[in-house]
Order: C-alpha cells, then structure tokens, then sequence
C-alpha cells in the first residue's frame, strides 16, 4: 500500500478567480510536439477519483463517448459531530422548519438516513442540483424546490418563503462546507440551523499497482477539495500539474490553485456531470489528447 504524503507548498488563488479559471489554460513548458502526437495517437484515459459507488454515472458518460476510465477512490466519509441530532431535529421538522436544505449527494444519502431512523417524518427538502435531488428520489423523497444554478448561494438567494412559516431552515452539512448558503440564507432572512453531519478527507493509503497505473492517465476528475489534496499528497505537483485537471465545479478548482495546481484546470460554470463531462472534453481538446 502506498501511504498519503504531505501536499507540497500552495500558491495563491489570487491570479485564478471566477470562470476565468475554467476557460484559461496555463502552458506546460515540460511537453513536447512530439509527446502530444504521441498522446493524441492513444485514448484518453479518465481518472475517477469519488469514493467507491460514486463514479458510474460519470463513468457510463465518459465511457460512452469514447474515454477510458479507471477508479481510484480518493476521499472517505465519516460521522460529524452533529450526526446523532439529525434523526432528532427531523421528527420535529414539520412545525419547526420551512426547509431542510440538502447540498451534495452524500449530505442526501446521510439525510435518508436520519429520515428513516426519524419514522420518515413530512419534511419540505430544497437540494442544491439534479445529482443531490436524484438520491432523495431513490430514498423516496420528491425534492420540493431545486434553484435556477447549482450553487448553493443561489440556492440561498431563491428559496421561497413559506407563506405562515417559521422562516427557519435546517442545513445538514459537511463539517468542511462553506458558508456560501447559510450567508445568502441569512441575507434574505431565514434563520439557519446548521448541524454538522458528515465529514470528508483523504483515503489515507492505495494500493502500490493502482497508484501506478493511476499515475498513467491524461485526465484526473475531482468532484471535493478532499480529493485534489489526496491526489497531489499521492502524486505530487509536477505530475499533478501535467494533467488535465477537470473539475466538477469553483469550489475544486479553488482547491486546486491552493494547493499547487495552477495548470491545465478545467471546471463547468454550474456543477453537475454533464458540465464535468464537458471540462473533460474542453482539458482534452486544448491538451490535443484524442478520445479514440
């Protein structure tokens, strides 16, 4: 097993904000004519870096089109320290909160389960995009408001208030989310109860044989920060800069310029995997790495 390294010293965000950072492309002096006509005569390989049983929709996308992936989970989830309120606070969502605001796929899937321990309670659910909303549908919850971007600021900014309402709004969250939402929340005059529910890191060690081959790809996808920073704790800056870097959204790419990767980034203006298919795309094509 190779064991997690330290990531190596960060550079500042200052020189990549906003949209500018997916559309730019920093040259990598390090390769050559003749290294690209070399990779452009081979299929792009796609490294798929979510935590196990999270990769296939992004893998059946990217397959279909002609890439090649590999798995490597990057990131591990556990309990935050508010996990045990959850089921609490939901059997009183009802008369306590006009929303319970949900903002990834796994904030859904620990949702699901403080619901169910919770009896499966009526709650009013807002989720930040299509990929959070499709976990709830497969617990068996119809999300009741989803915002115009996928964006939890948005989100903040757009949820409707509740005619009578309390005017509350429950946030199950990762201990490492920002406060993009409950800042914009509290701007438009809902009072936010946050509880920590989760929490996100790097695996700590891979296999030596996945890790080599790993080290292969064309392409690294990071859907978390968590991810980004175990990746260059594995590989390093100088390999993790001569990739395509294709993120799934800001909040990665701000990840990656803070911890080095200042080349080759690519993220979508709203999150989602057809956005993240397209940084792939967009990394490939100015790299010059054929899909087939």
């Amino acid at each position: 097993m190779i064991q997690l390294r330290s990531a190596m010293a960060c550079q500042p965000f200052s020189q990549f904000k906003g949209p500018q950072l997916a559309r730019r492309r920093i040259p990598c002096q390090r390769r050559s004519v003749a290294v690209f006509a070399s990779a452009a005569a081979a299929r792009a390989k796609v490294l798929l870096t979510r935590e196990s049983g999270k990769n296939e929709k992004m893998r059946d996308a990217l397959t279909r089109m002609g890439y090649s992936c590999l798995e490597m989970p990057l990131i591990e989830h556990t309990d935050g320290p508010d996990r045990a309120l959850l089921p609490i606070l939901l059997s009183e969502a009802a008369e306590q909160y006009d929303w319970v605001t949900i903002t990834s796929p796994e904030a859904a899937a620990v949702f699901l389960e403080g619901w169910e321990q919770a009896g499966n309670p009526k709650v009013r659910t807002a989720v930040v995009g299509g990929g959070t909303g499709d976990v709830l549908l497969q617990g068996g919850i119809t999300p009741d408001y989803v915002p115009s971007k996928a964006l939890g600021k948005v989100m903040g900014s757009e949820l409707p208030r509740i005619p009578g309402g309390t005017g509350r709004v429950l946030y199950p969250a990762s201990v490492k989310a920002s406060t993009d939402l409950q800042d914009s929340l509290a701007a438009a005059g809902f009072e936010v109860h946050r509880i920590n529910t989760y929490n996100t890191g790097p695996v700590k060690s891979v296999p030596e044989s996945l890790l080599l081959e790993a080290l292969t790809v064309d392409v690294v996808t990071y859907g978390s920060p968590s991810a980004v920073k175990a990746w260059v704790g594995l590989a390093g800056l100088e390999v993790a800069n001569s990739k395509v870097n294709a993120c799934i959204g800001s909040t990665s790419a701000k990840a990656c310029a803070s911890a080095g990767i200042t080349e080759n980034v690519y993220f979508p203006d709203s999150p989602g995997i057809d956005g993240w298919v397209d940084a792939v795309e967009r990394g490939c094509k100015d790299m010059q790495l054929a899909v087939v």
